[in-house]
């Protein structure tokens, strides 16, 4: 089989982690820079330049920084997990909350405790002020920040999606009968960058679940589904499909070989050349549909 030519958002994979971690460097960088200096012309402005030293704004603004650059790789994850997306807002968005309140304090906790280091190594004392009232006054920025930076989260998903390619079953229509079955769909529809094309479900090579996606593996491409694995399971058929381990599905018609393994598992050689988990749960089943 001639191998497929990469495309755009595959060739941008090898690339992906640097520049993820790159925005967050320049990102969080560019904004202690700029809180330092109006933090400094602030305290300018309203003649307390000799009540504050430059240091010490310095200390304020880049702790608070060291503490958002340690949760941001949290937050990160936490909202994949539980996304704050249009069919899910309502059921995340109380976990969202207690989320914003846990980094809140964690944020305060870390920042203060480096504030206090600083200053004792400056041979100086700080002094946080009232915790009720500071606390409330840090949580009203933190919730803030924790929402701006989980709606830049799911933007950026929502781009790659779209720019790999989201793929969505066909929805029954307003009027008349669907000219395709529903319960058990023959394609998908499939959004990339503003078009729309169909993919056969007899072309699906593999499936694998990822989260609350399952990706769906087509001639060398992946294209996420809002799904969870055993929901799309269901809806499939059970002659061309089957389940082979908790996290795959595989296209019967694909399978080239099976290779067993000294712990009781397996490995699927597939005719892309694809190898994928076979666990011993599914394994006697699938030799015997094979056969």
């Amino acid at each position: 089989m001639p191998a497929t030519r990469p495309t755009a958002y595959e060739r941008f994979q090898p690339w992906r982690r640097a520049f993820e971690l790159g925005f967050w460097v320049l990102f969080l960088t560019g904004n202690n820079l700029a809180n330092i200096v109006t933090v400094l012309m602030d305290i300018e402005r309203a003649g307390l330049g000799e009540r504050y030293l430059p240091w010490e704004v310095v200390v304020w603004e880049t702790s608070s920084t060291l503490l958002w650059a340690l949760l941001i790789p949290a937050v990160v994850v936490f909202s994949r997990r539980y996304p704050l997306d249009w069919e899910s807002w309502r059921r995340h968005l109380p976990l969202h909350l207690l989320a914003s309140v846990l980094v809140c304090l964690v944020h305060v906790g870390g920042m203060v405790a480096l504030r206090h280091a600083a200053y004792e190594a400056m041979g100086a004392r700080y002094d946080f002020g009232d915790w009720g009232v500071e606390l409330a006054y840090e949580y009203l920025k933190d919730a803030r920040s924790y929402f701006l930076l989980i709606v830049l989260l799911e933007f950026y998903r929502l781009l790659l999606r779209r720019w790999q390619g989201e793929a969505s079953l066909l929805s029954a229509p307003d009027e008349g009968l669907p000219v395709e079955p529903v319960e058990r769909p023959e394609r998908f529809l499939v959004r990339k960058l503003g078009r729309e094309f169909l993919l056969a479900a007899q072309d699906i090579e593999w499936m694998q679940g990822a989260g609350n996606y399952v990706n769906l593996r087509v001639r060398g491409h992946d294209y996420p589904l809002r799904s969870t694995l055993a929901g799309i399971e269901s809806r499939l058929d059970p002659a061309r499909f089957a389940r082979v381990h908790r996290s795959y599905l595989v296209n019967l018609d694909q399978i080239a070989s099976i290779e067993p393994t000294d712990n009781g598992d397996a490995r699927l050689h597939l005719r892309d050349g694809s190898v994928l988990p076979c666990s011993r749960t599914y394994r006697d089943a699938l030799r015997q549909r094979v056969a």
